[in-house]
């Protein structure tokens, strides 16, 4: 890409941003925040979250010296950066400190008060005094450090207090009008689904890759897909014979790790490595409720009409017909989030039996199961719920409707069969669920349950124009990218598609933003 990649108009633009960012608003003192205050003076705080500094503007409630303080060897990370010893670290900024956890330079606590208790080093005489508080002293001092601003703000994840349901049918909404305690079911599946998970709850484990659901599915609303900033990275190995090789560690090369002076390494000799994009997640109960039956009616692992493709079941553990995830690796709607909550956060789950997926144990030092069964229950049950991503039709209906046609006419619908059968009726999702060999030949990829190197499930299309990159890698932009990249089983759509007039190539890109 030529350089430079950024414009000095765009980079002005984010300077502007930054610079023009309101300060939080701290709030008035009051006689419940009073002592607080005092407290936070008689510990000494103030010698390094130094109350105001001297602006243009005024003095500002900034609450730091913006100094380098030693902070013990507790908190140090050992990397020296400038005039900044491996232990040295700025004072921390406390206005809007409320809303902005988790805390410390490394997120390691929780908690304000478990901040506190923490600091070390030069703050080491006013950590003491901190642990010293009654319950009723540090509830004090916590109100006080809650006054400088966030407070009204804060969530246990980034919905916004109160946010409101969308619409049955909406972006992130339900799929239907609920009645009853469903309202509040979907509400608290959404909240945990969106709540950011903190060291102790149990996340590591010690390897995450995030510290909520919401940190990779989040585009275009809670529950969607995300940026090739949160890929997954898989890895594995090659043997001898060129068959593949899951590392011991499995094929999930995590981005974080709970252990302090500890990198994430991969398995010694991997020699493939593969980006997985975050799939969004709107209408995973209606697949969920599709029969085995109706899936497996569609397979054709011996191109027995001849067609070029030859799709197949996915098969996972026991036996299972697999129909979540890149590879169909995930039979069921609520194994899909039992693994995610262990193979993404790292969280230990109830044992439970009949369920493969999930880890029930680890010796990250947080007492096992880290999370609940209602928890597993209240988040598989807003996923649910979920609806799918309603159509959004252009300005030409005509033109969508000729792209339909197209769709059709260049074998598309070989593996994006538009509908499936469901218990309440057709299912739109315009996907078969089988796997294909849709990567070229030759190529290396991961293994996942019976899926082979080259093998990827059908996506289902639904939400295309919203979800952003594109393809199991992320490394399409578009739609046209995505659809030159198509190969294996597909090579021959692919070419069709390649030789189509610009006008149906218009029409086609127009019907799959429709959807």
């Amino acid at each position: 890409v030529a350089d430079p990649e950024m414009s000095t108009d765009e980079l002005f633009d984010l300077v502007s941003f930054a610079m023009l960012l309101a300060a939080p608003d701290v709030q008035p003192e009051t006689a419940e925040t009073k002592p607080g205050r005092l407290i936070f003076d008689e510990l000494g705080c103030g010698g390094c979250h130094t109350p105001r500094l001297n602006s243009p503007r005024g003095r500002l409630p900034v609450y730091s010296d913006l100094l380098l303080h030693d902070m013990g060897p507790e908190l140090a990370d050992g990397i020296v950066q400038n005039e900044a010893s491996g232990s040295e670290f700025r004072t921390q900024p406390l206005w809007g400190i409320a809303t902005v956890g988790p805390y410390l330079h490394d997120g390691r606590a929780q908690t304000l008060r478990g901040a506190i208790l923490l600091h070390g080093g030069e703050a080491q005489a006013s950590r003491d005094k901190a642990a010293k508080l009654d319950d009723g002293q540090m509830a004090a001092l916590l109100s006080f450090l809650e006054s400088l601003g966030g407070k009204a703000q804060y969530t246990a994840g980034l919905l916004p207090p109160g946010a409101p349901l969308p619409e049955p049918g909406a972006y992130g909404g339900p799929l239907r009008a609920l009645v009853g305690d469903e309202v509040a079911r979907f509400e608290a599946g959404r909240a945990l689904f969106d709540r950011d998970f903190g060291m102790d709850d149990g996340v590591g484990g010690p390897r995450f890759n995030g510290d909520s659901c919401r940190a990779c599915h989040f585009d275009p609303v809670i529950g969607g897909s995300g940026p090739r900033g949160v890929n997954v990275m898989r890895h594995g190995l090659i043997a001898g014979d060129g068959g593949f090789v899951a590392p011991e560690v499995g094929t999930v090369l995590h981005r974080e790790t709970r252990l302090a002076h500890t990198v994430i390494q991969p398995q010694k000799g991997a020699s493939v490595f593969e980006h997985r994009q975050t799939p969004a997640l709107f209408g995973l109960g209606l697949i969920d409720a599709l029969p085995d039956a109706v899936i497996a009616a569609q397979a054709d692992p011996d191109d027995g009409d001849g067609d070029g493709i030859s799709g197949r079941v996915a098969l996972v553990d026991g036996g299972r017909l697999g129909r979540f995830g890149w590879k169909a690796q995930v039979p069921s709607l609520e194994e899909f989030v039992r693994d995610a909550f262990s193979t993404e956060l790292g969280l230990t789950l109830p044992w439970t039996a009949n369920r493969s997926f999930g880890v029930s144990q680890d010796n990250d030092g947080v007492a096992d199961p880290e999370l609940s069964t209602d928890a597993i229950t209240a988040v598989t049950y807003f996923l649910a719920m979920v609806a799918p991503p309603p159509r959004s039709h252009g300005a030409d209906p005509a033109l969508e409707q000729a792209g339909e046609q197209v769709f059709a006419a260049i074998g598309c619908t070989g593996c994006h069969t538009p509908a499936l059968v469901g218990p309440s009726g057709p299912v739109a999702l315009y996907s078969d669920l089988l796997l294909h060999e849709i990567l070229p030949p030759g190529s290396t990829g991961i293994e996942d349950a019976s899926a082979g190197v080259r093998e990827l499930r059908t996506p289902p299309l639904w939400g295309l124009a919203t979800t952003a990159p594109y393809l199991h890698s992320g490394r399409a932009d578009t739609i046209s990218e995505a659809l030159d990249a198509h190969d294996g089983e597909a090579v021959g759509v692919r070419d069709k598609w390649t030789s189509l007039d610009a006008k149906k190539k218009e029409a086609l890109l127009a019907f799959l933003g429709s959807l």
